[in-house]
């Protein structure tokens, strides 16, 4: 379902029975740690909200912390798991504690890793010349969306860009672009990529972990802006 309504939405010559008429660009804000910043997230309009389970990452939750920020989200705001290479008993002892709605595998994980968890899965692509996304995209037909990122050294988001030329219009899978967004850049991002959704973390935080309400404000305001 998601994949077909990928490609209705980015079909070159629309016909009057495209179930996308106008398209609302999806906004996850990822990292939270805080009670303030889950609010301000919701408060502003966020869709998603992303919960990261990897430890050295600055801005890692334990999943009972995890727990009590995701019973302050109201209905249809998705929680959404963010993991790198966890064992299948991590995501099991998780999924346990935290109400999750989504997963995400943002490390070297194939497929047969992130499928069988009883939830659906969106995949993280680190972008560099060379990578063949559409064979990559290929690789993980099951995933609900494939999330674009800038490639760093280790694994998580750098807070850096990428170039946007790399991506194919023909992507099979609806695209979540990420990567060095903030309210300065994102408006232009979403009106050159229209991706189907946009991930921010270090673009709305005042410090590594710690979000600033008004930058998320700032932030969504901008895609809305975009999406006209």
């Amino acid at each position: 379902m998601a994949a077909s309504l990928w490609r209705a939405y980015h079909r070159a010559s629309p016909t009057p029975c495209d179930v996308i008429a106008v398209h609302r660009t999806r906004i996850k804000i990822c990292g939270l740690t805080r009670e303030e910043d889950v609010r301000a997230a919701v408060t502003a309009g966020a869709d998603a909200i992303g919960f990261v389970f990897y430890p050295p990452s600055p801005r890692y939750v334990t999943p009972a912390r995890a727990a009590e920020l995701a019973a302050l989200l109201p209905p249809f705001v998705t929680a959404v798991g963010l993991f790198v290479n966890p064992s299948r008993a991590d995501v099991v002892q998780t999924r346990s504690e935290v109400p999750l709605q989504l997963l995400q595998f943002h490390g070297d994980e194939t497929e047969p890793d992130c499928l069988g968890h009883g939830l659906p899965f969106i995949k993280a692509a680190r972008m560099r010349p060379g990578l063949d996304l559409l064979k990559y995209a290929a690789a993980f037909a099951g995933a609900q969306g494939l999330l674009l990122d800038a490639f760093v050294e280790g694994y998580g988001g750098g807070g850096e860009t990428f170039d946007w030329s790399l991506i194919p219009s023909e992507l099979p899978l609806p695209l979540i672009l990420s990567g060095g967004l903030h309210s300065g850049n994102v408006a232009e991002a979403v009106r050159r990529v229209r991706p189907w959704a946009v991930d921010v973390s270090s673009g709305v935080e005042a410090a590594k972990g710690i979000k600033d309400a008004a930058r998320i404000t700032e932030f969504i305001a901008g895609v809305r802006n975009a999406d006209g």
